[in-house]
């Protein structure tokens, strides 16, 4: 099963044989500092006085590593970066060589070594990212992307179900779900806040941002999940929540959205399963405004589970209400 980051990209460790293929390619000196550890002599790399707007890139496998905006002159003679493209992309581990506990960095995809993070960089992180030009390849922006350095092609959902803490948390569970962001949607132009919403007077719903790989999940299968989660029948509210913020909805990002979840409502009501008709409303999707840091992730940091009805197999059930 592949292993996507959270910028899209695919970053499933290679097996030994391509890593051993592709470095195959390398002159002596890149593959020498990319698959044996070693490292350039300062001040001589390539990409160390490089200040043009673009990408820095794994010479071996083409991932994107890191970023122009994250470059700054650190006066140690490597190219150094305060972050990362995507944390998800440079793997970290413990280097005891030449007689001292450093940190090593490599690309998670194909393993090749990039250099060492130190805690001595410049604000916000505080990282140093002390890299070998060897180890880099640099797109200019504007330049043709090659296809191995691409994202895949991602799709979004947007669920409303009441309580966004329990839709999001479950959704994450899902198979080829790459991240679920909670939000508010379908409400009234321009920023809100919690306390706007739950006023009522803005007319958003709680709603959840799925990105998810369609190679490996599909969105009937999102959309089935999603029925599983809440009770669908109810009004304005789902369990002890009450108010147009805990409608049931789905917000489609197109017409074959649309015609998906217009056919899974059909589907479920025809069943004979339900008490009542189905409420969720479909819509086409409006502006989604990410919820306030607190609310993000919040059954994973707090512990604490709301009434939304785990859909996924082997995973934990929802225990208790909020």
């Amino acid at each position: 099963m592949a292993t996507i980051s959270r910028s899209g990209h695919d970053i499933t460790p290679l097996p030994p044989a391509q890593r051993e293929a592709l470095a195959s390619r390398l002159d002596p000196k890149t593959y020498e500092v990319t698959q044996k550890a070693g490292t350039e002599p300062a001040f001589c790399g390539t990409l160390l006085d490089n200040k043009k707007d673009g990408t820095y890139y794994c010479v071996v496998c083409g991932l994107p590593l890191f970023s122009s905006e994250h470059k700054f002159t650190s006066g140690t003679g490597w190219p150094s970066f305060f972050a990362e493209f995507d944390p998800q992309h440079v793997g970290r581990s413990d280097d005891s060589s030449h007689g001292m506990l450093r940190t090593e960095i490599s690309c998670v995809r194909c393993g090749s070594h990039l250099g060492h993070v130190f805690p001595d960089g410049p604000p916000p992180s505080g990282e140093r990212h002390c890299l070998n030009s060897l180890s880099l390849t640099f797109l200019e922006r504007g330049q043709p992307v090659p296809d191995a350095s691409k994202p895949i092609d991602l799709e979004t959902a947007y669920f409303a179900g009441g309580c966004f803490w329990g839709i999001e948390h479950y959704m994450q569970k899902g198979v080829g779900v790459i991240d679920a962001v909670s939000g508010y949607m379908q409400g009234a132009a321009g920023p809100t806040t919690y306390q706007d919403v739950c006023s009522g007077a803005t007319n958003h719903a709680e709603t959840v941002m799925v990105l998810f790989d369609p190679r490996t999940i599909t969105y009937r299968e999102l959309v089935d999940a999603f029925f599983r989660m809440h009770d669908p029948t109810e009004v304005n509210r789902q369990g002890p929540d009450v108010g147009t913020q805990y409608r049931s909805g789905i917000w489609t990002s197109g017409p074959e959205q649309e015609a998906i979840a217009r056919a899974a409502i059909a589907d479920l009501e025809a069943s004979g399963t339900l008490r009542a008709p189905v409420a969720t409303q479909v819509e086409p999707a409006k502006e989604f405004h990410p919820a306030e840091r607190y609310h993000q992730d919040y059954v994973a940091r707090t512990g604490r589970a709301c009434h939304i009805t785990n859909p996924w197999p082997a995973t934990t059930p929802v225990d208790s209400d909020h």
